[in-house]
């Protein structure tokens, strides 16, 4: 492997420590970036999924602060995905995220997220059919916040009509999406369809995609348009056991899969990045330069689409340059 660090678009927790808890320690988050840095990591976006608003927006002011007082943890954290709430309300599709909190997109909501994030919001994930008008995606888009299709059973126009509105990635493709579908029309081939105008996340555990299924969808997407997301929770870095996300425990058994309890769907993972640079050359011959490209330089260069903070958005209670469609 060339002498570079990862950078993961989409963490939830590491080492022991979750990202969703409502008052995360500083302590706690210094570890937790202390061992992603030790994890060959160089930088992450910390992932906020689905709940109440005002609790999502809480949890991401107390990263914004405990940012500011410690450099290890403002040099590891680059800035949020915000995963929800504005996703799929449908079993299989919601996934592992709060159905409750699910809804609908509006912007004073999400403004609300935005404003708790100061600036450092990069990627917000959420469903298409969920801002039917596209207004939220177009004024994510116009901030240079990149929008990316999750937990979604968009149909090819609801697809392409985001598109035009500013969409621009998928979020870990093949997850997020109930276990039986149509056998060709579905999700999958429906965002592989647009493989020249969205850039993939893939989750290269193993479980979230079996390898095979992983090569063909980099065949498809081509490298370019691909990068690996750990999603981990946290138990990555641990092992089998019980782990925290946000109010509820989940069960990691020995093969290392955080899973619902009735197997229906994985929650997260706990998978390091290291590990999945390793299954990439291992179980797909990938070269080191290869899997560089996809850990290291397209996430990066995903994220270089995203605003430096804060020169485009402006500060609260201010206006924001995308309030007009």
């Amino acid at each position: 492997m060339p002498d570079s660090k990862f950078f993961d678009l989409q963490i939830n927790g590491y080492f022991g420590v979750d990202f969703n808890q409502d008052d995360i320690s500083a302590d706690d988050l210094h570890n937790a970036c202390a061992a992603l840095e030790r994890d060959n990591v160089g930088g992450v976006l910390a992932t906020i999924i689905t709940d109440d608003i005002a609790r999502m927006a809480a949890r991401l002011s107390r990263f914004v602060q405990l940012r500011i007082a410690d450099p290890l943890i403002s040099r590891m954290i680059a800035g949020f995905h915000i995963e929800g709430p504005f996703i799929s309300t449908k079993v299989g599709y919601v996934g592992a995220h709060p159905v409750a909190h699910a809804k609908e997109a509006t912007w004073d909501e999400m403004t609300l997220l935005l404003d708790a994030a100061d600036g450092l919001a990069r990627i917000v994930t959420l469903a298409p059919e969920q801002d039917p008008e596209h207004d939220v995606t177009r004024r994510l888009a116009k901030q240079g916040i990149v929008v990316s299709a999750g937990h979604t059973n968009a149909s090819l126009d609801q697809l392409d009509a985001s598109i035009d509105a500013g969409l621009s990635m998928f979020t870990h493709l093949g997850n997020g999406c109930p276990r039986l579908m149509d056998r060709h029309d579905n999700i999958i081939q429906r965002a592989l369809s647009r493989a020249d105008q969205l850039y993939f996340g893939f989750i290269a555990d193993g479980a979230h995609v079996p390898f095979f299924a992983l090569k063909n969808y980099l065949q498809i997407t081509g490298l370019d348009r691909a990068f690996i997301v750990s999603d981990a929770i946290s138990a990555a870095g641990c092992g089998p056991g019980l782990y925290p996300l946000g109010d509820r425990v989940v069960q990691v058994g020995e093969d290392g899969v955080p899973r619902a309890e009735d197997d229906s769907h994985l929650i997260g993972s706990g998978t390091t990045m290291r590990r999945m640079a390793e299954n990439l050359e291992r179980e797909l011959g990938l070269t080191p330069v290869e899997i560089d490209r996809l850990t290291r330089m397209n996430p990066r260069r995903i994220m270089g689409a995203a605003i430096p903070a804060p020169t485009r958005y402006v500060a609260k209670n201010g206006v924001h340059p995308a309030t007009a469609p």
